[in-house]
Protein backbone atom coordinates (compact mmCIF):
# COMPACT_ATOMS: atom_id res chain seq x y z
CA UNK A 1 0.00 0.00 0.00
CA UNK A 2 1.59 3.07 -0.92
CA UNK A 3 1.57 6.32 1.64
CA UNK A 4 -1.90 8.08 0.12
CA UNK A 5 -3.55 5.29 0.86
CA UNK A 6 -2.07 4.99 4.67
CA UNK A 7 -3.16 8.93 5.01
CA UNK A 8 -6.44 8.26 4.03
CA UNK A 9 -6.83 5.05 6.24
CA UNK A 10 -5.33 7.46 9.02
CA UNK A 11 -8.16 9.65 8.07
CA UNK A 12 -10.94 7.57 8.31
CA UNK A 13 -9.91 6.28 11.61
CA UNK A 14 -9.76 9.41 13.20
CA UNK A 15 -13.70 10.17 11.60
CA UNK A 16 -14.70 6.33 12.94
CA UNK A 17 -13.64 8.21 16.22
CA UNK A 18 -15.38 10.81 16.31
CA UNK A 19 -18.34 8.63 15.03
CA UNK A 20 -18.32 6.30 18.44
CA UNK A 21 -17.57 9.11 20.77
CA UNK A 22 -19.71 12.43 19.53
CA UNK A 23 -20.00 14.32 22.95
CA UNK A 24 -16.71 12.42 24.59
CA UNK A 25 -19.16 10.40 27.13
CA UNK A 26 -19.29 6.83 25.35
CA UNK A 27 -16.42 4.46 26.99
CA UNK A 28 -17.21 2.07 24.28
CA UNK A 29 -13.13 0.33 23.60
CA UNK A 30 -12.02 1.45 19.74
CA UNK A 31 -12.11 -1.65 17.97
CA UNK A 32 -9.82 -2.08 14.88
CA UNK A 33 -9.57 -4.13 11.89
CA UNK A 34 -6.35 -6.05 11.88
CA UNK A 35 -5.67 -5.49 8.51
CA UNK A 36 -5.86 -1.69 9.13
CA UNK A 37 -3.72 -2.07 12.23
CA UNK A 38 -1.06 -4.02 10.10
CA UNK A 39 -1.10 -0.37 7.34
CA UNK A 40 -0.97 1.90 10.47
CA UNK A 41 1.84 0.19 11.66
CA UNK A 42 3.33 0.31 8.23
CA UNK A 43 2.33 4.30 8.08
CA UNK A 44 4.34 4.64 11.62
CA UNK A 45 7.55 3.06 9.93
CA UNK A 46 7.12 4.67 6.55
CA UNK A 47 6.38 8.63 7.89
CA UNK A 48 9.57 8.67 10.57
CA UNK A 49 11.42 7.11 7.46
CA UNK A 50 10.54 9.45 4.83
CA UNK A 51 11.15 12.73 7.71
CA UNK A 52 14.84 11.42 8.57
CA UNK A 53 15.43 11.38 4.21
CA UNK A 54 14.09 14.96 4.21
CA UNK A 55 16.20 15.77 6.71
CA UNK A 56 19.25 14.57 5.42
CA UNK A 57 18.58 15.63 1.91
CA UNK A 58 17.70 19.32 3.23
CA UNK A 59 21.47 19.71 5.21
CA UNK A 60 23.30 19.44 2.08
CA UNK A 61 22.65 23.01 0.12
CA UNK A 62 25.40 24.61 -3.12
CA UNK A 63 26.18 28.07 -3.04
CA UNK A 64 26.88 29.17 -6.71
CA UNK A 65 29.73 30.89 -7.64
CA UNK A 66 28.68 35.02 -7.01
CA UNK A 67 26.48 34.27 -4.52
CA UNK A 68 27.21 34.09 -0.27
CA UNK A 69 24.93 31.61 1.74
CA UNK A 70 23.65 33.47 4.52
CA UNK A 71 22.41 31.27 7.50
CA UNK A 72 19.86 31.96 9.97
CA UNK A 73 20.29 29.68 13.78
CA UNK A 74 17.06 30.07 15.55
CA UNK A 75 16.12 33.26 13.22
CA UNK A 76 19.04 34.74 14.32
CA UNK A 77 22.25 35.01 11.94
CA UNK A 78 24.94 32.84 12.09
CA UNK A 79 27.41 32.61 9.32
CA UNK A 80 27.95 33.05 5.82
CA UNK A 81 29.21 30.17 3.25
CA UNK A 82 30.83 30.61 -0.16
CA UNK A 83 30.53 29.08 -3.29
CA UNK A 84 30.70 25.38 -3.19
CA UNK A 85 28.85 22.50 -1.09
CA UNK A 86 27.64 23.25 2.29
CA UNK A 87 25.62 20.97 5.04
CA UNK A 88 23.39 22.97 7.64
CA UNK A 89 21.18 22.07 10.34
CA UNK A 90 17.69 20.81 9.32
CA UNK A 91 14.97 22.46 10.39
CA UNK A 92 17.43 24.78 12.95
CA UNK A 93 18.65 26.48 9.86
CA UNK A 94 17.63 28.86 7.65
CA UNK A 95 19.63 29.43 4.37
CA UNK A 96 18.92 32.72 2.17
CA UNK A 97 21.60 32.85 -0.83
CA UNK A 98 22.42 36.80 -1.72
CA UNK A 99 24.18 37.20 -5.25
CA UNK A 100 26.82 40.03 -4.52
CA UNK A 101 28.10 40.04 -8.12
CA UNK A 102 25.36 41.24 -10.13
CA UNK A 103 25.28 44.64 -10.70
CA UNK A 104 21.08 46.16 -10.28
CA UNK A 105 20.15 49.18 -11.49
CA UNK A 106 17.08 51.80 -10.07
CA UNK A 107 15.98 54.15 -12.78
CA UNK A 108 15.50 58.28 -11.24
CA UNK A 109 12.91 60.15 -13.46
CA UNK A 110 12.01 57.92 -15.73
CA UNK A 111 10.95 54.02 -16.21
CA UNK A 112 11.86 51.53 -19.18
CA UNK A 113 9.89 48.95 -18.70
CA UNK A 114 8.23 48.44 -21.79
CA UNK A 115 8.63 51.98 -23.62
CA UNK A 116 10.65 55.24 -21.67
CA UNK A 117 7.68 56.68 -19.45
CA UNK A 118 9.03 60.73 -18.02
CA UNK A 119 8.13 60.85 -14.09
CA UNK A 120 8.02 64.49 -13.54
CA UNK A 121 7.75 64.18 -9.80
CA UNK A 122 11.10 62.80 -9.98
CA UNK A 123 12.94 64.75 -12.47
CA UNK A 124 12.24 67.95 -11.98
CA UNK A 125 14.94 69.58 -9.96
CA UNK A 126 16.45 72.94 -8.80
CA UNK A 127 20.15 74.35 -9.60
CA UNK A 128 21.89 76.44 -7.52
CA UNK A 129 21.09 79.73 -9.26
CA UNK A 130 17.27 78.53 -9.32
CA UNK A 131 16.37 77.57 -12.31
CA UNK A 132 14.54 74.29 -12.97
CA UNK A 133 16.32 70.95 -14.88
CA UNK A 134 14.59 67.95 -16.22
CA UNK A 135 16.95 65.66 -14.65
CA UNK A 136 17.24 61.60 -15.19
CA UNK A 137 19.53 59.24 -14.31
CA UNK A 138 20.41 55.22 -13.84
CA UNK A 139 21.91 54.51 -10.26
CA UNK A 140 23.86 50.89 -10.45
CA UNK A 141 24.71 49.15 -7.35
CA UNK A 142 25.34 45.37 -6.22
CA UNK A 143 25.17 44.32 -2.78
CA UNK A 144 28.80 44.18 -0.53
CA UNK A 145 27.24 42.96 2.66
CA UNK A 146 24.47 40.46 2.62
CA UNK A 147 23.75 40.15 6.67
CA UNK A 148 23.31 43.83 6.42
CA UNK A 149 21.43 43.60 2.94
CA UNK A 150 18.93 41.30 4.44
CA UNK A 151 18.18 42.22 8.15
CA UNK A 152 19.65 45.86 8.34
CA UNK A 153 17.14 48.07 6.26
CA UNK A 154 13.60 47.10 5.60
CA UNK A 155 12.72 47.58 1.54
CA UNK A 156 16.03 48.27 0.57
CA UNK A 157 15.21 48.78 -3.47
CA UNK A 158 13.04 51.60 -2.51
CA UNK A 159 15.35 53.10 0.05
CA UNK A 160 18.04 53.33 -2.70
CA UNK A 161 16.04 54.64 -5.03
CA UNK A 162 14.42 57.61 -2.29
CA UNK A 163 18.48 58.12 -1.36
CA UNK A 164 19.53 58.46 -4.80
CA UNK A 165 16.52 61.06 -6.02
CA UNK A 166 18.05 63.00 -2.85
CA UNK A 167 21.31 62.71 -3.48
CA UNK A 168 20.46 63.52 -7.20
CA UNK A 169 18.76 66.51 -6.14
CA UNK A 170 21.63 67.75 -3.41
CA UNK A 171 23.74 67.44 -6.20
CA UNK A 172 22.22 69.80 -8.53
CA UNK A 173 21.32 71.85 -6.06
CA UNK A 174 24.87 73.58 -5.66
CA UNK A 175 25.82 73.51 -9.29
CA UNK A 176 24.79 76.17 -11.73
CA UNK A 177 22.06 75.84 -14.93
CA UNK A 178 24.98 76.27 -17.33
CA UNK A 179 27.65 74.14 -15.74
CA UNK A 180 24.69 71.07 -15.31
CA UNK A 181 23.32 71.57 -19.27
CA UNK A 182 26.91 71.64 -20.80
CA UNK A 183 30.28 70.80 -19.02
CA UNK A 184 29.11 69.86 -15.26
CA UNK A 185 27.65 66.33 -15.46
CA UNK A 186 30.77 64.41 -14.59
CA UNK A 187 30.90 66.30 -11.31
CA UNK A 188 27.36 65.94 -10.75
CA UNK A 189 27.34 62.68 -11.03
CA UNK A 190 30.69 61.90 -8.94
CA UNK A 191 29.24 64.27 -5.74
CA UNK A 192 25.73 62.11 -6.24
CA UNK A 193 27.59 58.82 -5.77
CA UNK A 194 29.92 59.68 -3.03
CA UNK A 195 26.71 61.50 -1.21
CA UNK A 196 24.08 58.61 -1.73
CA UNK A 197 27.08 55.69 -0.87
CA UNK A 198 28.14 58.12 1.91
CA UNK A 199 23.91 57.93 3.00
CA UNK A 200 23.59 54.21 2.10
CA UNK A 201 26.44 53.04 4.23
CA UNK A 202 24.97 55.32 7.56
CA UNK A 203 21.97 53.08 7.21
CA UNK A 204 24.47 49.99 7.19
CA UNK A 205 22.26 48.69 4.07
CA UNK A 206 25.15 46.95 2.92
CA UNK A 207 24.85 48.09 -0.53
CA UNK A 208 27.53 49.66 -3.04
CA UNK A 209 27.20 52.32 -5.48
CA UNK A 210 28.72 51.49 -8.98
CA UNK A 211 27.78 54.02 -11.11
CA UNK A 212 25.54 57.16 -11.61
CA UNK A 213 25.38 57.95 -15.17
CA UNK A 214 22.78 60.94 -16.26
CA UNK A 215 20.66 60.35 -19.03
CA UNK A 216 19.07 63.68 -19.55
CA UNK A 217 19.75 67.21 -18.06
CA UNK A 218 17.03 69.68 -19.84
CA UNK A 219 15.67 72.98 -18.90
CA UNK A 220 11.70 72.19 -18.97
CA UNK A 221 9.51 71.76 -22.35
CA UNK A 222 8.34 75.49 -21.92
CA UNK A 223 11.84 76.85 -21.97
CA UNK A 224 13.93 74.47 -23.84
CA UNK A 225 13.77 76.11 -27.03
CA UNK A 226 15.38 79.26 -25.60
CA UNK A 227 17.97 77.39 -23.26
CA UNK A 228 19.25 75.38 -26.81
CA UNK A 229 19.75 79.62 -28.18
CA UNK A 230 21.78 80.09 -25.33
CA UNK A 231 23.49 76.82 -25.44
CA UNK A 232 24.53 76.49 -28.74
CA UNK A 233 25.79 80.26 -28.02
CA UNK A 234 28.67 78.83 -25.98
CA UNK A 235 29.36 76.69 -27.81
CA UNK A 236 30.55 78.51 -30.55
CA UNK A 237 32.08 81.09 -28.32
CA UNK A 238 34.28 78.00 -26.89
CA UNK A 239 34.50 77.01 -30.92
CA UNK A 240 35.85 80.47 -31.68
CA UNK A 241 38.29 80.67 -27.88
CA UNK A 242 39.67 76.80 -29.43
CA UNK A 243 40.30 78.36 -33.01
CA UNK A 244 42.11 81.36 -31.67
CA UNK A 245 44.03 79.43 -29.30
CA UNK A 246 44.88 76.76 -32.06
CA UNK A 247 45.87 80.07 -34.01
CA UNK A 248 47.85 81.21 -31.12
CA UNK A 249 49.61 77.78 -30.89
CA UNK A 250 50.43 77.69 -34.64
CA UNK A 251 51.56 81.38 -35.40
CA UNK A 252 53.86 82.16 -31.96
CA UNK A 253 55.88 79.31 -32.35
CA UNK A 254 57.16 79.92 -35.98
CA UNK A 255 57.36 83.65 -35.15
CA UNK A 256 59.85 82.40 -31.94
CA UNK A 257 61.64 80.23 -34.56
CA UNK A 258 62.18 83.15 -37.11
CA UNK A 259 63.19 85.24 -34.46
CA UNK A 260 65.31 83.12 -33.17
CA UNK A 261 66.73 81.94 -36.66
CA UNK A 262 67.59 85.77 -37.47
CA UNK A 263 69.56 86.34 -33.68
CA UNK A 264 71.27 83.45 -34.85
CA UNK A 265 72.68 84.86 -38.35
CA UNK A 266 73.12 88.04 -37.01
CA UNK A 267 75.25 86.17 -34.67
CA UNK A 268 77.19 84.52 -37.18
CA UNK A 269 76.84 87.62 -39.51
CA UNK A 270 78.86 90.11 -36.27
CA UNK A 271 80.84 86.56 -35.73
CA UNK A 272 82.24 86.56 -39.36
CA UNK A 273 82.79 90.11 -39.59
CA UNK A 274 84.74 90.24 -36.55
CA UNK A 275 87.26 87.38 -37.73
CA UNK A 276 87.55 89.63 -40.60
CA UNK A 277 88.30 92.98 -39.23
CA UNK A 278 90.83 91.24 -37.06
CA UNK A 279 92.20 89.12 -39.84
CA UNK A 280 92.66 92.57 -42.28
CA UNK A 281 94.11 93.96 -38.70
CA UNK A 282 97.02 91.30 -38.77
CA UNK A 283 97.70 91.61 -42.40
CA UNK A 284 97.78 95.64 -42.18
CA UNK A 285 99.61 95.23 -39.49
CA UNK A 286 102.13 92.58 -40.97
CA UNK A 287 102.68 94.65 -43.95
CA UNK A 288 103.31 97.38 -42.18
CA UNK A 289 106.03 96.42 -40.31
CA UNK A 290 107.66 95.07 -43.64
CA UNK A 291 106.72 98.62 -45.09
CA UNK A 292 109.21 100.00 -42.35
CA UNK A 293 111.72 97.33 -43.15
CA UNK A 294 111.99 98.57 -46.54
CA UNK A 295 109.67 101.14 -47.93
CA UNK A 296 110.80 101.37 -51.75
CA UNK A 297 110.24 97.80 -51.77
CA UNK A 298 107.22 96.99 -49.92
CA UNK A 299 105.88 99.98 -52.31
CA UNK A 300 107.00 98.06 -55.67
CA UNK A 301 105.49 94.81 -54.11
CA UNK A 302 102.62 96.05 -52.86
CA UNK A 303 101.89 97.73 -55.95
CA UNK A 304 102.56 95.06 -58.12
CA UNK A 305 100.14 92.80 -56.40
CA UNK A 306 97.33 95.25 -56.56
CA UNK A 307 97.92 95.11 -60.61
CA UNK A 308 98.02 91.85 -60.97
CA UNK A 309 95.23 91.58 -59.13
CA UNK A 310 93.54 93.91 -61.55
CA UNK A 311 94.96 92.44 -64.86
CA UNK A 312 94.42 88.91 -64.34
CA UNK A 313 91.54 89.33 -66.70
CA UNK A 314 92.21 91.97 -69.10
CA UNK A 315 89.51 92.92 -71.53
CA UNK A 316 90.93 96.35 -72.65
CA UNK A 317 94.84 97.08 -73.08
CA UNK A 318 96.21 100.78 -73.26
CA UNK A 319 99.46 101.45 -74.67
CA UNK A 320 101.51 104.50 -75.54
CA UNK A 321 103.12 105.32 -79.01
CA UNK A 322 106.14 106.83 -78.48
CA UNK A 323 106.88 108.38 -81.44
CA UNK A 324 104.04 110.05 -81.72
CA UNK A 325 102.90 110.22 -77.98
CA UNK A 326 99.19 109.16 -78.90
CA UNK A 327 97.32 106.58 -77.13
CA UNK A 328 96.40 103.23 -78.36
CA UNK A 329 93.93 101.37 -77.55
CA UNK A 330 93.84 97.65 -78.19
CA UNK A 331 90.99 95.26 -78.50
CA UNK A 332 92.08 92.37 -77.03
CA UNK A 333 88.96 90.97 -75.32
CA UNK A 334 88.10 89.22 -78.68
CA UNK A 335 91.37 87.79 -78.60
CA UNK A 336 91.25 86.62 -74.78
CA UNK A 337 88.00 85.06 -75.38
CA UNK A 338 89.20 82.42 -77.79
Amino acid sequence: MDVINLIKLIIKFINDLDKRNPNGSSNDPITIDPENEKNIKKLAVIIPTIFVIFSLISSFYTIEPGEVGVIQRFGKLSSYSDPGLHLKIPFVDKLTKVNVEKVRRIEIGFRSDRTRVSIIQESLMITKDENIVDAQAIIQWKVKDPGNYLFRVEKVEKTIKNTAEVALRSAMGVTLIDDALTTGRDEIQLKTREFLQELLDSYTSGVAITDVKLQIVDPPDEVKDAFNEVVRAKEDKEKLINNAKGYFEDVIPKARGNAEKMIREAEAYRQQRISTAEGDVARFNQIYSEYKKDKDTTKARIYLEKMESILQKPKKVIGTDSASGSINLLPLNEVFKN
